[in-house]
């Protein structure tokens, strides 16, 4: 098979922890980093004779985002059993959906980084399918910690409510997973429906993989590689088993079906355990939960809480406001933001103006104090004030940017009276202007004569010499075009 050119076919299953207070089938608290084993029942612990009860919050969630994506909310979705042993599964089995899964179909609309930007910005989206998306409970967590002679077991996150997300075989490179999980979490951050922290195990990610030459419409055997939660170690992943596989073809060899892990510090995969088969588990419907039924009204009761969407909201920013494609995907990255910068938007005369100032000094401030988008000390007329200052020429656009605003940002107030008070505040009297220029080129003959002769670089020294006079003041654009009269 020498000299074949192989494609790389990858479908995900990504499980995002919802942001419910509770568990997915009893009361405990649905916590990040307690103490082990604090945030624990009967129920989560499996003891005999326990019955699980239905967390309505997490089907609220999973019709949120099954909207959201575009999907078909199935009315009637059931609970099934999927039976293996772990030590972090005290059950034996999980709760799950099989046969019924709440969501079918959909998709995620991703901008590429390959993707040029938008003239036409509903264009610059790929939307990767969705097979469906389904409940479950999440399993509680070992800790295997080097040296230690025994693996500890931490159940507070037994029971915790899940989204598995499964696409359909949909991708094809690193790059694509790496803006799925990327968008995702974007999405369900902006729902509301997750921190979407990987860091915490919020959002992470089964990559299954395999490789066929082009143009074969099969599919190859795939490697599922498990519990991936970081980015770069999932694009080190796949760009190594993409190679093993098609190394193991070109020898002659067979992909075997196998759960597979990663380790960072190799930035190998290895082999956990050949891949189980839908019968493995023994699914069987959970006998003691009942069908999930969905009114219409509930469906679209849920549907009014949505409003905008993360594509949706970029895709505006710039239709409507004319912002380039890095702005409007950094004002779109979360609801707040964009919210809180339409409502700038409304009272300002440059939007895109706005939009720079916003990514580079207003964003930046927000996150090194900590504060969210609305808690911005600067009004809207406020930020009007300060823009409709510097496009009539008061005060210069890089003093603006660098000493008003963030004057006005740790001490807010009238931003004329603190440009006058910064001393910002540009001249553009003409006859003061005028005094300015003559005086400068009356006291160096010799450079107004080079000038003359063709160094129109020392253009920059007279200007130079006017400002250092006017203590800054001097409006540039008519000190410019005044030298250029006077020396000819």
């Amino acid at each position: 098979m020498a000299n074949t050119t192989y494609e790389t076919v990858i479908g995900l299953e990504a499980h995002v922890q919802l942001a419910t207070e509770s568990k997915a089938f009893c009361a405990d608290r649905n916590q990040f980093g307690s103490e082990p084993n604090r945030n624990i029942s009967m129920i989560s612990l499996g003891y005999p004779g326990t019955l699980p009860m239905l967390n309505e919050q997490q089907v609220r969630f999973a019709v949120k985002l099954g909207l959201a994506l575009g999907c078909k909310i199935n009315k009637r979705s059931t609970f099934d059993r999927k039976n293996y042993f772990y030590a972090d599964l005290p059950k034996g089995y999980q709760i799950t959906q099989d046969e019924n899964p709440i969501c079918l179909g959909g998709g995620l609309p991703l901008r590429l980084p390959s993707t040029a930007p938008a003239a036409a910005p509903d264009e610059a989206f790929r939307v990767v399918q969705l097979h469906h998306i389904h409940m479950e409970e999440d399993a509680g967590k070992s800790i295997h910690a080097a040296g230690e002679p025994y693996t500890k077991v931490d159940l507070n996150r037994a029971g915790t409510p899940l989204l598995e997300i499964v696409t359909e075989p949909d991708l094809r490179s690193a790059e694509e997973v790496d803006a799925f999980m990327n968008g995702m979490r974007r999405l369900v951050r902006w729902l509301g429906v997750s921190d979407g922290n990987m860091q915490e195990g919020s959002l992470r990610c089964d990559v299954n993989i395999s490789v066929r030459p082009e143009g074969q419409t099969e599919f190859g055997t795939r490697c599922e590689i498990k519990n991936m939660n970081s980015m770069k170690f999932a694009r080190q992943a796949v760009s190594y088993e993409v190679e093993r596989q098609i190394g193991l073809l070109e020898n002659g060899e067979s992909v075997r079906q196998q759960t597979r892990q990663f380790d960072p510090a190799s930035g190998t995969t290895a082999a956990l355990r050949d891949k189980e088969d839908a019968h493995d588990y023994r699914y069987f419907p959970d006998p003691d939960l009942p069908p999930v039924v969905l009114s219409d009204v509930l469906i679209n009761e849920i549907r009014a809480e949505i409003g905008v969407l993360p594509w949706q909201a970029y895709g505006q920013l710039i239709k409507d406001f004319g912002l380039d494609a890095d702005d409007a995907h950094q004002l779109s990255e979360d609801r707040l933001t964009y919210h809180t910068f339409l409502a700038y938007a409304e009272l300002s005369p440059s939007v895109t103006d706005l939009a720079k100032l916003w990514v580079n000094r207003i964003a930046p401030w927000l996150n090194e104090e900590g504060l969210s988008p609305e808690q911005l000390p600067l009004t809207p007329d406020q930020m009007a004030q300060l823009q409709e200052m510097v496009l009539a020429g008061d005060v210069a656009s890089a003093a603006a940017s660098s000493k008003l605003l963030p004057s006005l940002l740790e001490t807010p107030g009238e931003p004329m009276q603190r440009a006058e008070d910064l001393g910002l505040i540009q001249n553009n009297d003409a006859d003061f202007l005028s005094g300015l220029v003559d005086a400068v080129i009356d006291e160096f003959p010799d450079k107004v004569a080079a000038y003359q002769k063709g160094k129109k670089g020392l253009i920059g020294f007279f200007m130079g010499e006017v400002m250092k006079r006017s203590k800054g003041s001097a409006e540039p654009k008519e000190t410019n075009k005044l030298l250029r009269e006077r020396l000819g």
